[in-house]
């Protein structure tokens, strides 16, 4: 006799949404319930028609080869192993999309692999430029030092899981493809606990805030990250543990500005010093000085570089340059004297003296000549 079809079982169209094959479900399975049913034997059939028919409708897998093969994809079907020659990056989608194809078994022991953890980490521009031993508290889950990770009860052991048999992974048959999936008993360990520890109640693991030292090389940038291998959460019964991101964020300095590996600082030089000329000792990065003779005339904008006085590279002994940016100040709060002396200052001053300003305007002049013709 030929099966019915799943969606009539349910009462649903073929189209019909997650929420709705959920609703379908749980009225159909009361109305077929042995236990609401008693007096009628072909209940319980029911019963079981409708769950296995929601068992498949809700997987999306199973559902899509549902809807191409109809009850023959979970009835045998061509099976076949593998095509031969495919690359690594390709078999792992493969395996991704519908497991071990009509193959061997794999070990579920990395689905007890612990997480990454991300530790997010401020420094200033002196240690980014210096570099520097850190310490860092993290908190994370550890291997459970009762049971020793095993998260079986002392004097007891895990067991092979009778799902899947100890493999960690459990196959359908669905049409053409032999569909594996993460055995949902043992969670991929091939194993379950019969008699948890009290600990850790199975899992292997416990929370505790851990103290790394953390290695920062001279020269890292904003958002570099460092891998501590082996440092994230401790894997599920002795699974592997995860890795230990660290990323950098380096704060804003309130003198230098950085671009790589070069350094910029602008240095306010007093108009005097500007235009009679002489010298500046300016700060480098790790508590140096450095004196830039500053020429007669300098006008605000000029750049100085100290080549080797920036910032440091990563991996590499070379350093990148220093570029002080002149800026010069106009005098503020002036005496009466002083007021003499630059209305004085202003009238003895000519076009020689003042070089950009007197083109400038020459050019706007011309313009301006240019509008009344």
């Amino acid at each position: 006799m030929a099966k019915q079809d799943y969606y009539e079982l349910l009462g649903v169209d073929r189209t019909a949404s997650e929420s709705e094959l959920k609703s379908a479900f749980r009225k159909m399975a009361m109305k077929y319930h042995p236990d609401r049913n008693p007096d009628n034997p072909d209940a319980e059939k029911s019963f079981k028609e409708v769950n296995e028919a929601y068992d498949i409708l809700k997987d999306g897998p199973k559902r899509a080869a549902y809807d191409q093969f109809g009850h023959d994809a979970f009835e045998g079907g061509m099976g076949g192993g593998r095509p031969q020659g495919f690359a690594s990056g390709f078999s792992d989608i493969f395996d991704q999309m519908f497991g071990d194809l009509g193959g061997g078994r794999r070990s579920g022991g990395d689905g007890n692999r612990g997480s990454d953890l991300r530790y997010n980490l401020s420094i200033s521009l002196e240690e980014a430029f210096t570099g520097r031993q850190a310490e860092v508290k993290v908190p994370t889950a550890v291997v459970c030092d009762s049971c020793h990770g095993s998260g079986a009860a002392a004097g007891s052991m895990p067991v092979t899981c009778r799902t899947c048999q100890g493999t960690g992974r459990v196959r359908a048959q669905q049409g053409f493809f032999t569909i594996e999936r993460t055995c949902g008993t043992c969670g991929g360990a091939g194993q379950v606990i019969e008699n948890p520890c009290g600990k850790c109640r199975g899992t292997g693991r416990i929370q505790k805030e851990k103290n790394l030292e953390v290695n920062i090389p001279a020269g890292v940038e904003e958002g570099t990250r460092i891998r501590l291998t082996g440092e994230g959460e401790a894997g599920a019964r002795n699974g592997p543990p995860g890795d230990l991101y660290i990323f950098l964020s380096v704060e804003e300095h309130p003198i230098f500005t950085r671009e790589g590996g070069d350094i910029y600082c602008h240095v306010p030089l007093t108009m005097s010093l500007a235009a009679l000329g002489g010298q500046v000792e300016v700060p480098t990065l790790g508590g140096g000085r450095a004196r830039i003779n500053i020429p007669a005339g300098t006008q605000g904008g000029k750049q100085f570089r100290l080549r080797g006085k920036g910032m440091s590279i990563l991996r590499r002994s070379d350093r990148g340059d220093l570029y002080v940016e002149a800026g010069v100040e106009t005098p503020v709060n002036l005496s009466k004297e002083q007021k003499k002396l630059m209305e004085k200052f202003s009238e003895l001053t000519n076009e020689k003296n003042s070089p950009v300003s007197s083109g400038f305007f020459a050019k706007v002049k011309g313009l301006w000549d240019d509008l009344k013709d």
